[in-house]
């Protein structure tokens, strides 16, 4: 397996800096972009596209935290986690909460008419924009345990720094591996539910 975090010179760790990683990346990837290669023989083209490809498929892994908790449990254990559709310990509240909105959302854009009068058509505006006001109060709610996520791994990056070397039989023991897949079903279901609630939106714009 690839290690992503290796071709950016990163240790692994839970947590990375968007922006010092993005600012890797686009140094990185400023000599390796194809258009430099126009004049080059075939070999080195293609070994330059290659490494390219490589560079752009780590960084769109190690960018999004469920990408990269993802990556960083398969290269410590050897293998994806189990179990990921479990609903981690401390969401079940805000699971029913994205759930139950999400149907009643639903509910009103099945009736929400399309061919209306003008004061009609004022009253489903008005309807479509309190429930935009819902699912945006709730996006904050989403939002809110995303930034309390960040910090935790935030904090969790010392545990790696001092545990021993990759490959060494004691690392395993000594990483938290079993709260960072709690970490990573979180945030596959934070992922979800902002998706889920922009589709919504969306769809109450029209």
């Amino acid at each position: 397996m690839t290690d992503s975090f290796a071709l950016f010179g990163e240790s692994r760790r839970p947590w990375l800096d968007a922006d010092e990683l993005k600012s890797k990346f686009l140094h990185f990837s400023s000599s390796l972009h194809p258009d430099r290669f126009h004049n080059t023989p075939a070999e080195e083209k293609e070994k330059a596209g290659q490494s390219y490809s490589d560079l752009n498929t780590a960084y769109n892994t190690l960018r999004e935290p469920k990408d990269r908790l993802l990556h960083l449990i398969e290269l410590e254990q050897g293998k994806a986690p189990s179990d990921i559709q479990r609903i981690p310990p401390g969401t079940m509240d805000l699971f029913v909460e994205v759930g139950q909105m999400c149907r009643d959302a639903d509910g009103f854009l099945k009736e929400k008419p399309t061919e209306v009068s003008p004061m009609l058509k004022l009253k489903v505006m008005q309807e479509s924009m309190e429930w935009t006001e819902k699912l945006s109060d709730l996006q904050t709610k989403i939002h809110a345990l995303r930034q309390s996520l960040e910090k935790e791994l935030s904090l969790m990056n010392a545990v790696w720094e001092f545990a021993p070397p990759p490959g060494s039989p004691e690392r395993l023991g000594k990483l938290p591996m079993e709260r960072l897949e709690q970490i990573y079903r979180t945030f596959s279901y934070v992922s979800r539910w902002t998706e889920q609630i922009q589709e919504r939106t969306v769809q109450l714009a029209f």
